[in-house]
C-alpha cells in the first residue's frame, strides 16, 4: 500500500510519500481502507520531534490520528461489522490507503456525512467535548469561556458547553469577534486586548486552547475555587491562583464521537475544511498547516 513515512524528525519534507507493507491486525481490531484523514497540530508537533518525549516515533512511522473510511477485514474476536461499513475513529497511522483501529473504537458514519467531513472530525471533536465533559465539567447556568473559540477544537467545547446550558463566552482577536459571533452564535470577547479582559472576573471556569501570554493574563479572571481546562498542559503560575487545573489529552470513545458526528450532519456546529489535498502532497500540506496558512482543517485523501 501507499502511506507517508516518516524517517526522522525534521520539516515537513520527513515525510515521503511511498509504498510500505499492509498493516496488521489483531484479533479484536479492524483493518479500515481510508478515504479520508486531515492534518492536526499534534502531527506536525510529532513529525518534527517537538512532541517527542509524549510520542516518541519508531522509524520508519506514520502519523494521523483521524480515521474514515470503509471496513475491509476484522480479527475473530470482532462482531458486528460488515465489509464495505463507513466507519469513523481516533487511531493511528491514518495518513495511509489502509489503517487499523480497535473495533472498540469505531463508529457509524452518519449518511448525510462525506468521506471529507467524517475524517476532518475524530480528535478535534473528541477533544473539545472531553475538554468540556471530563475536564471542566461546568454546572448549568455557569458562566464558562473557551479560548481560541474559532478553532475546531473550540468549536467543539462551545457547542458542547451551551448544550449543557451554561452561559458561554467565546474567545477570539478583536478581527475575529464578527464572524464568532455569526457563526457560534454566543457572547465574544477580545482576549488580545487588555481593557476587554479587565471587564472579565469571577469566572466559574475556561476551556483553554491556546495557552501562552493569553491565559497568563485570563487566569485573573476566574473566581475561587473555579476551573481551568487546558489542551495544552498545565500553565506556568496557576498554582499562584485558587483553581483546579485539569490538563487533558483526548481519548476514543466510539458512542461519543458517533453523537458529535450527528450533531455535525445536523449543522448544529461545523468544522470548517480549509482545503482537500492528496496524501501524495503531504509535504505542502504540513507547511500551510504548520504556518497557519488556511483557516480550517486540511483534509487528506489517498
Amino acid at each position: 500500500m501507499k502511506a507517508v513515512l516518516l524517517h526522522e524528525y525534521g520539516d515537513s519534507t520527513r515525510l515521503r510519500y511511498e509504498e510500505t507493507d499492509m498493516p496488521d491486525w489483531g484479533d479484536s481490531e479492524v483493518l479500515v481502507r481510508m478515504h479520508a484523514t486531515s492534518i492536526n497540530p499534534v502531527d506536525y508537533k510529532v513529525r518534527s520531534g517537538a512532541a517527542r518525549e509524549r510520542f516518541p516515533v519508531d522509524f520508519p512511522g506514520i502519523l494521523g490520528r483521524d480515521l474514515a473510511g470503509e471496513v475491509e477485514a476484522w480479527g475473530r474476536n470482532v462482531t458486528g461489522f460488515t465489509k464495505g461499513m463507513r466507519v469513523i475513529a481516533l487511531a493511528n497511522g491514518t495518513y495511509a490507503e489502509y489503517a487499523v483501529a480497535k473495533a472498540d473504537t469505531l463508529a457509524p458514519i452518519p449518511d448525510t456525512l462525506t468521506w471529507q467531513q467524517a475524517g476532518a472530525l475524530p480528535l478535534v471533536t473528541l477533544t473539545g467535548a472531553q475538554l468540556i465533559e471530563r475536564a471542566v465539567k461546568p454546572k448549568p447556568g455557569e458562566t464558562i469561556l473557551v479560548t481560541g473559540a474559532l478553532g475546531s477544537v473550540a468549536r467543539t467545547a462551545v457547542h458542547v458547553a451551551r448544550k449543557r446550558n451554561t452561559r458561554v463566552l467565546a474567545g477570539v482577536r478583536r478581527t475575529e469577534i464578527d464572524e464568532a459571533r455569526r457563526q457560534l452564535g454566543v457572547d465574544t470577547i477580545a482576549i488580545d486586548e487588555d481593557d476587554a479582559i479587565a471587564q472579565l472576573h469571577d469566572l466559574e471556569a475556561i476551556a483553554d486552547t491556546v495557552n501562552g501570554p493569553t491565559i497568563q493574563r485570563l487566569l485573573p479572571a476566574i473566581r475561587s475555587g473555579g476551573v481551568l481546562g487546558s489542551v495544552l498542559g498545565k500553565p506556568e503560575g496557576a498554582e499562584k491562583y485558587n483553581i483546579r487545573v485539569e490538563a487533558m489529552m483526548a481519548v476514543p470513545d466510539a458512542s461519543r464521537l458517533y453523537q458529535l458526528a450527528e450533531d455535525v450532519s445536523r449543522a448544529e456546529f461545523q468544522i470548517p475544511i480549509a482545503r482537500v489535498m492528496k496524501l501524495a502532497e503531504i509535504q505542502e500540506a504540513h507547511r500551510l498547516a504548520e504556518t497557519h496558512a488556511t483557516k480550517g482543517k486540511i483534509v487528506l485523501v489517498p
